[in-house]
């Protein structure tokens, strides 16, 4: 597992939590808003996993949860036992994924290793590939939506909304979800975003979408 970097302390990544947050290196996806694009091909280990455990020990007064996030965690064949030890330190564990790894998913959940978890979906399925550039199996993409939802656990879903993204788009991936919590974010460009000349639609065009998938799943906008 390559540890790219620390966030040593939030508010706002664990709802409800006060949390540290873990990110890990590589990436499965390619996709055009991505604004942590440095880590999809980076082979960089800032930190060991026993670094990153020492620290958690000694904040266990200070800290409610830790999340995991990328990159996608799910590359990584040792994220379980990672997280089997974050877990025996006493902590609770979200995971942020982008869903490509069902078999893991399952392994995780049925070992009661996350307590929350928040999946990204990109766009209706059969435009999947404008957004995320690589192939995939959206067999998979599926599959993990159904686990999520039937898992008994927090979650949510979101999608990250920028100008390729129509509204019948968000409604698909609304009825997708339902009945989980569905957030709406906002596209923000920073100059590590793969493609320059994307765009953000506005926070009244936002509004209106979220009104409508309100209509199937509980919806709201997250703003950045």
């Amino acid at each position: 597992m390559r540890i790219y970097g620390l966030n040593k302390f939030s508010l706002l990544d664990y709802p409800g939590k006060v949390s540290a947050i873990i990110f890990l290196s590589g990436c499965n996806m390619n996709c055009s808003y991505c604004y942590n694009s440095d880590l999809i091909t980076s082979k960089d280990e800032n930190y060991s996993a026993d670094e990153v455990l020492d620290f958690l020990e000694n904040r266990k007064e200070k800290l409610d949860g830790v999340v995991i996030t990328g990159g996608e965690p799910t590359i990584h064949k040792d994220l379980i036992d990672f997280i089997k030890k974050i877990k025996k330190i006493g902590f609770l564990v979200k995971l942020d994924t982008n869903g490509t790894n069902p078999d893991m998913l399952k392994e995780l959940l049925d070992n009661k290793l996350i307590d929350y978890i928040a999946m990204d979906i990109k766009n209706s399925l059969n435009k999947y590939f404008s957004v995320i550039n690589t192939n995939l199996d959206i067999n998979n993409i599926i599959e993990s939506v159904k686990l999520i939802k039937d898992s008994n656990i927090d979650h949510e879903f979101r999608t990250t909304v920028y100008n390729i993204h129509e509204e019948s788009d968000l409604v698909d991936i609304a009825k997708l979800v339902s009945p989980s919590k569905y957030f709406l974010q906002e596209f923000m460009k920073n100059d590590k975003v793969i493609n320059k000349f994307i765009f953000s639609k506005s926070i009244e065009e936002l509004e209106k979408y979220v009104i409508t998938c309100n209509n199937y799943t509980p919806t709201n906008l997250r703003k950045k």
